[in-house]
């Protein structure tokens, strides 16, 4: 069974290569097998000029298009470092007020490359929060996604809850996005009873200035560096 999936393999390897003018790494990438398998069976294959002036253009057009990609990511990237100062020189200049607002943000929000996102089960914190990121970043309330989070005894009062949440934040119901509802387990017993009466709330915002402006200041103010923070996935 081996010698024959390596057969059919080895035939298609020399299709490739004859036929379709393909490269080893082509070859090799489509059929999951070694570049030095591919080598070994082609390797009496001669390729026409037009297929060779072929060959290199798809290189050509793939170099092409990693140094362009490689051009964005360093352009991305340096907007998130100057983002980044530009936090450093908020939590130097900026009131107890901004100060509040990002250590809460260390406390409880989590880190992601590109946006922000606050879950908590506090009213207080989730209006501080809103409050705290419209004022100094100058955003509109459309800009912020709310999405409701709800256990099994909550099912019968959703609107109700989702209404209390977006009143608490001061959002329109259009920044509502689908509430989670959190159902019984066939194996539960049922006894989760108003523990968060109102469940919890996920704010979140995309933003890769307002993210990392905020991880800036953190870390100015923690005095500290995550390097780490500016490269995390998105």
């Amino acid at each position: 069974m081996f010698s024959e999936v390596k057969t059919v393999e080895r035939n298609q390897a020399r299709r490739m290569r004859r036929d379709e003018g393909r490269s080893i790494k082509e070859i090799a990438r489509l059929l999951s097998v070694s570049t030095s398998s591919v080598s070994h069976w082609i390797r009496d294959i001669e390729l026409t000029d037009a297929q060779h002036a072929a060959l290199q253009a798809r290189n050509g057009l793939h170099e092409r298009q990693r140094l362009a990609h490689a051009a964005m990511a360093a352009k991305a990237r340096a907007r998130r470092i100057a983002a980044q100062q530009d936090g450093r020189r908020r939590a130097r200049i900026l009131g107890d007020r901004y100060v509040g607002g990002c250590m809460l943000y260390w406390a409880e929000g989590s880190r992601s490359r590109n946006k922000i996102v606050f879950t908590n089960s506090d009213p207080a914190m989730a209006r501080f929060f809103v409050d705290f990121i419209r004022e100094f970043f100058d955003l509109e309330r459309e800009r912020v996604r709310l999405t409701c989070n709800l256990f099994a005894d909550h099912a019968a009062r959703q609107k109700e809850i989702e209404d209390f949440w977006l009143n608490t934040a001061g959002l329109p119901r259009s920044c509502l996005c689908k509430s989670t509802v959190n159902r019984y387990s066939r194996y539960s017993q049922k006894k989760r009873k108003n523990r968060l009466p109102y469940g919890t709330c996920r704010i979140v915002v995309h933003s890769t200035e307002i993210a990392q402006t905020i991880y800036g200041s953190i870390q100015e103010l923690a005095g500290f560096d995550r390097p780490e923070w500016l490269d995390m996935r998105p």
